[in-house]
């Protein structure tokens, strides 16, 4: 298989080894229905409580706030189309206009069904500031979903103060924290969050799984209706395999979260130095709080397109913004909302590094630039 520079983890991550080793006997052999009452099902359901505990300690909740899902697009669809429907009044939604798609089209589907929908823009760096909630919450506002670290640019969110002043005016809020959970610190009771989502593919779990964290309180519409598992919140037999995959992976990310954090931000460092000494004009998006090795990097007069596919041909996998818009060549919505100009916009492509990168991948990376600019 031709060795390939990975450097698009924002898209996706590795499994970690521990992760699926974890994972394999619950296919092989441990492959028991949870639901069941005879004894070979009782390993796949301890370890289904033990992963829903390890999950919950992880990001400071109480292991019945964690609903296990598909990943972070069901996630964000359930809490946001069922929060707001089991409102009875106050039909007005507020979210940003740099959220993920999951979201921004939930909103769309939601104003279709007569909800008030609007649409905060973020600053030149890439925030949402409470000073623009503020501005447009308007009496009736029932919801808010503000992402806690945006997908594209990496820009993190002031979600602890969005929340207060969300709570304050009544407000129910959900965080998109799909690009954030297993890479930063989240506590959702600090944060005071009702509804957070998280899928595993993105903190080296394995794909078609995540996690919906609903608030003790907090009413949700069941999701699919059938089955009691989830506590009757959503109905079908459980991924255990895939659920103890995430739950060992997002484990090993939060021990060692000091010790990435750390590794990758100097990565990233050797990254923008070796640009800049080799001469290479950029602009970096996102101002200074960003995720540890997300990098939002505008090229003034290039072509990110063309930057992409010429590194692909140099076995180096980078992106030009999210992967769920990989076929779409317009200017990024997440760009236009922080009013990027369009000839750097167009110029701009994202290189993701994780833990699993080194110090020869950035310096191919950057030499690969060096080629394609200069």
């Amino acid at each position: 298989m031709k060795q390939y520079v990975y450097a698009d983890n924002a898209a996706t991550t590795k499994i970690d080894k521990d992760a699926y080793d974890a994972m394999i006997p619950y296919i092989l052999e441990e492959y028991g229905n949870a639901s069941q009452p005879y004894a070979f099902s009782r390993n796949p359901k301890r370890a289904l409580q033990e992963a829903r505990e390890t999950i919950a300690s992880c990001i400071g909740a109480s292991p019945e706030e964690i609903i296990f899902t598909s990943g972070g697009t069901e996630s964000d669809n359930w809490a946001i189309k069922s929060a707001v429907s089991s409102c009875e009044k106050n039909k007005r939604i507020i979210t940003s206009a740099f959220e993920h798609h999951a979201v921004l089209y939930s909103f769309t589907t939601m104003e279709r069904y007569g909800c008030q929908a609007e649409y905060l823009q973020p600053d030149c760096n890439g925030e949402v500031t409470v000073e623009e909630l503020s501005r447009r919450v308007k009496d009736g506002t029932s919801f808010v979903s503000i992402m806690l670290a945006n997908n594209e640019i990496g820009s993190i969110q002031p979600i602890k103060a969005l929340c207060e002043y969300a709570h304050s005016q009544g407000a129910l809020f959900h965080t998109d924290a799909v690009q954030a959970v297993g890479h930063i610190k989240i506590d959702v009771k600090e944060l005071d969050i009702d509804f957070l989502s998280a899928s595993a593919h993105k903190f080296n779990g394995i794909k078609g799984c995540g996690f919906l964290y609903i608030r003790k309180g907090c009413r949700l519409l069941p999701y699919i209706d059938g089955g009691a598992q989830e506590f009757g919140n959503r109905a079908g037999t459980e991924n255990i395999p895939g659920i103890i995959c995430m739950a060992t992976a997002l484990k090993n990310n939060c021990r060692c979260l000091k010790e990435n954090q750390e590794r990758i931000k100097d990565l990233e460092g050797c990254l923008l130095k070796g640009l800049s000494e080799e001469g290479i004009e950029y602009v970096r998006n996102g101002g200074e709080n960003t995720l540890p090795g997300l990098i939002s990097l505008s090229f003034p007069g290039a072509d990110g397109e063309a930057i992409l596919h010429r590194m692909d041909l140099m076995g180096i996998c980078v992106s030009t913004g999210s992967a769920c818009n990989s076929k779409d060549t317009e200017i990024s919505h997440v760009l236009k909302a922080i009013g990027l100009e369009e000839k750097l916009a167009r110029g701009t492509i994202r290189i993701s590094l994780g833990k699993n990168n080194t110090l020869e991948d950035v310096e191919k990376i950057v030499s690969a630039l060096k080629k394609i600019l200069k």
